[in-house]
């Protein structure tokens, strides 16, 4: 081990069971995230014990009285000038204590000797030693020059898609965090991971949210020099060079099939006659199918449940809706409410203001996307059957891109609830073909989980409900967003691995950020893609990780 400085106690600055600081030379290499192991006192046997420091802030000082004693030895301001005193420098490190080897937990005291830490000292202080049930989360550098690391972060799968803890949220300026290409590796990673255990089966539903982001997760990046790039890094962590596997893709259903998506043609033609993509459609038959109408009206506040009340009115079968099976016939009894005579009759304690607004907001989702609202099947699937018989390691990305907003909520509501339906029991399924866990990754987050959602909605009391008790069930929420400020504390809370990307400056002013150190939050509005600073609770520290490109087709 190199010794690199010893800790300074002062009667202004001592050192706590929480932190301490120490001299280094001005010229030494470090930086914040780096590991330095100091010498403590011994244990009750008389065992030496070192503690572990995590770099925390660096700053540089002199024996300078003031500015001006700066200005004045510089031939009172002259740049090019000799200084005529020399001064006597050193760097001040402010380390956070994340643990002891003997744990021992008192002060380090005034004088000990610190050293940069050993690639198995980093791993013992960072809580990266012998993790059970290990699975990538990326890559540390550790100190630079000579004495650079590169050392492996495996998270323990337990507290990432669960028993022990579960649910990931992702937040980062959009296009510079790298949002999605972090879930996917973590996603990648998964699948890897699960391929090689027989004990684990799981299955991932993605929702493609933006362009053709996630329609090519089967192909592979064929790029020659980012593999090279990508290759040492799979290697260090144990993963294979290869794209997602089992992927089936969901477009929804057109007549002219480029009509909701951005998806090329001829690759939507090629997919579909291999069997490797299919077009989901939504009928108005079953009971079912009338129960997910609560989705389109997600976003619309209901402080006085008026829209719920015309659901019940229009499940129960009341007045014109008695029978009706099919959206056209639907659409015309809904328009024949609001129609003053008919509110005499029948619903008349629903208002014909309130069925009015109701048509309204229905018409706009139907009006855009009345193709996918279809009365017939035929060709089509329904997502909540593909889903009641997706099999282990199976990936379904459901692309909503190009579909309107309120839609794209429907769809993604209609998904949870189907998964939901599928864990909690499926009669005509044996329990052990069912994968132990399934995740469902979704960009934009906060259309669905914001605090500016309405309360009522019935997607937030999904997403609530799974942050909540999915993990016991085995399902397992990827979300990601711009400002997690803006997320529902209750979702945030729940998510047991946090994850965060190039930052905005004033987000990281937010409640959220609140216990982040000030230089790791300054490092936020400056990180580079492939970056982020993660926390999760296997961890005894925050870590700063690097991840690499895309093993897939990220590109047209």
């Amino acid at each position: 081990m190199e010794i690199i400085g010893k800790v300074i106690a002062t009667e202004k600055q001592p050192s706590t069971i929480e932190e301490f600081t120490f001299w280094t030379q001005k010229d030494l290499r470090l930086k914040p995230f780096d590991v330095v192991v100091v010498e403590h006192i011994t244990d009750s046997v008389g065992h030496a014990s070192k503690t572990f420091g995590v770099v925390e802030e660096i700053s540089h000082m002199t024996d300078s009285p003031s500015a001006l004693a700066g200005f004045i030895s510089s031939d009172f301001g002259n740049v090019n000038a000799h200084s005529y005193t020399e001064r006597i420098g050193m760097n001040y490190v402010k380390c956070k204590v994340v643990g002891n080897d003997r744990n021992i937990y008192i002060p380090v005291q005034e004088g000990r000797k610190v050293f940069l830490a050993t690639e198995d000292e980093i791993m013992e202080a960072l809580g990266l030693k012998e993790v059970k049930h290990p699975m990538p989360a990326g890559y540390i550098e550790m100190y630079d020059g000579i004495n650079r690391k590169t050392l492996p972060v495996f998270f323990n799968s337990h507290f990432l898609i669960g028993p022990e803890g579960a649910h990931l949220n992702i937040s980062g300026i959009s296009g510079l965090a790298s949002k999605t290409s972090y879930a996917m590796f973590l996603m990648k990673a998964i699948q890897d991971y699960a391929l090689k255990n027989k004990n684990e089966s799981v299955a991932f539903i993605m929702m493609n949210v933006k362009g053709t982001d996630l329609l090519k997760v089967d192909q592979k990046n064929n790029r020659t020099e980012e593999l090279e790039k990508i290759k040492p890094v799979y290697d260090l962590l144990g993963m294979k060079m290869e794209p997602f596997q089992k992927v089936k893709y969901f477009y929804p259903f057109a007549k002219e099939s480029t009509a909701y998506t951005h998806e090329k043609q001829a690759v939507i033609e090629e997919r579909l006659k291999s069997g490797r993509a299919f077009q989901y459609k939504y009928l108005f038959e079953t009971d079912e199918d009338k129960e997910c109408l609560d989705l389109l009206f997600a976003n619309v506040d209901d402080p006085n449940e008026t829209i719920e009340s015309i659901l019940n009115f229009i499940i129960s079968g009341g007045a014109d809706f008695r029978g009706v099976d099919n959206w056209e016939d639907f659409k015309n009894a809904l328009y024949a409410q609001t129609q003053t005579d008919k509110t005499k009759s029948a619903g008349k304690e629903i208002s014909v203001m309130s069925w009015r607004k109701f048509y309204r907001l229905f018409n706009k989702s139907y009006q855009k996307c009345q193709q996918m609202f279809t009365n017939q099947l035929g060709g089509g699937v329904r997502l909540r059957d593909e889903i009641a018989r997706i099999g282990k390691n199976d990936v379904m990305v459901i692309d909503v891109a190009k579909l309107d907003e309120e839609s794209q909520g429907f769809v993604f509501g209609d998904v949870m609830r189907a998964v939901y339906n599928l864990k909690l029991g499926t009669p005509d399924r044996p329990d052990s073909e069912i994968p132990d866990r399934i995740i469902i990754f979704i960009d934009e987050l906060n259309k669905y989980a914001s605090v500016d959602v309405p309360r009522s909605s019935p997607i937030l009391h999904q997403l609530l409900d799974i942050t909540e008790r999915g993990r016991s069930l085995g399902i397992i929420l990827f979300g990601a967003e711009q400002f997690v400020s803006d997320i529902h504390r209750r979702v945030k809370g729940n998510c047991a691995t946090q994850a965060f990307g190039r930052t905005n400056a004033i987000e990281i002013t937010r409640e959220d950020f609140r216990f982040v150190p000030s230089v790791y939050k300054t490092m936020l509005t400056r990180m580079k893609q492939g970056e982020y600073i993660i926390q999760n609770p296997v961890f005894r520290s925050m870590l700063h990780i690097n991840f690499p490109l895309p093993i897939y087709k990220y590109y047209e």
